[in-house]
């Protein structure tokens, strides 16, 4: 079986774009996690570190796995390398404009400043957010028909990418929800063309860590929600491989690839409850009654779907479990896969 030390090695051979853009992320989440500590100037209450911190822990996740995906064998490869540098040059360079704004004490996002730095950083910023869902959708569709590893494995990438792409879709709905003025860490008032805040101001208290709004919508909470998708149901493959041995009717690998089905569909209802609180203008923290109603519907559906696998996929003690092993990387040579 093949070190962790030999994968990463793989990766950063294979696809050192990707890989140097995690590698570059981590570095800044640790320079992000000082800043908190050393630097007490604060936007919208929260440290100005906080938001490329999240952005870099985001995107060193999220490369870290795309890099373990485009390095499974699939038709293809060619561009799927060539969309891996598209992303990892978009994600280098819209992660490092929040940081640079975040040093100058401002906003990031939908800044409608007219100094040179936030007018220059605000086009390529722009710019760089539809590379990156522009890659992501092209990949997608790529691998799309292939089958990558085991049936749950390959089921699970497949979703996972598709909600990725709805989470950053989401993004974009923020534009929809009206301007707003607030106090950067200098002291100025400065106009901003969007919030993420439905309901209520970006400026309202908000939960510990993530700071998403506890007085209104928050359409972060979908986005992010989306945005992983890919970690959390690749971490299911993961756990489902785990259970096979010891859990009879998990052996074949039609049943978990139906179980991966389930929860795929769980999570794109998870993924539509959550927008939908979102846009009504009420917060994760106070459900109503119909949002309650929705939730314990959707668990319901869930629970159901795993009990109908569980009972057309009953296995036996005696059946040999095929157990997958989702997250090894291949080491064919990188010519070995032919598009």
């Amino acid at each position: 079986m093949d070190t962790l030390g030999s994968q990463v090695r793989s990766l950063f051979a294979r696809q050192r774009p990707l890989m140097v853009m995690v590698t570059a992320m981590m570095l800044l989440a640790f320079a992000c996690a000082v800043g908190m500590v050393v630097d007490d100037r604060t936007l919208l209450g929260v440290s100005v570190w906080v938001k490329p911190f999240k952005f870099a822990i985001a995107f060193a996740l999220y490369g870290a796995t795309l890099a373990w995906l485009l390095n499974l064998p699939h038709r293809g490869s060619r561009w799927t390398r060539l969309l891996a540098l598209v992303f990892a040059v978009a994600g280098l360079t819209d992660v490092a404009f929040i940081a640079v704004q975040a040093a100058r004490g401002t906003f990031s996002h939908f800044n409608n400043s007219d100094d040179i730095v936030n007018s220059v950083g605000q086009t390529i910023f722009g710019f760089g957010v539809l590379g990156l869902f522009a890659a992501n959708l092209v990949i997608a569709v790529i691998l799309l028909r292939q089958r990558l590893a085991d049936h749950p494995t390959t089921r699970a990438v497949k979703a996972g990418l598709w909600l990725a792409l709805a989470g950053m879709a989401i993004a974009y709905m923020v534009g929809f929800q009206g301007d707003q003025t607030a106090r950067d860490a200098n002291g100025r008032m400065v106009e901003l063309g969007a919030r993420h805040t439905v309901g209520a101001t970006d400026d309202r208290p908000g939960m510990p860590i993530t700071n998403w709004s506890t007085t209104g919508g928050d359409l972060r909470i979908p986005h992010f929600v989306g945005l992983h998708a890919l970690q959390v149901l690749l971490l299911a493959a993961v756990v489902l491989a785990a259970l096979a041995p010891r859990v009879a009717w998990l052996r074949e690998e039609g049943s978990r690839a139906a179980v991966m089905g389930v929860l795929a569909g769980g999570y794109t209802g998870l993924l539509a409850l959550l927008s939908w609180q979102a846009l009504r203008g009420q917060p994760l923290t106070d459900p109503d009654a119909l949002t309650l109603a929705a939730g314990g519907a959707l668990i319901a559906a869930t629970v159901l779907g795993v009990a109908a696998v569980r009972a057309f996929h009953p296995g036996s003690g005696t059946t040999r479990a095929r157990v997958a092993q989702p997250l090894q990387v291949p080491q064919e040579p990188v010519g070995a896969v032919q598009e």
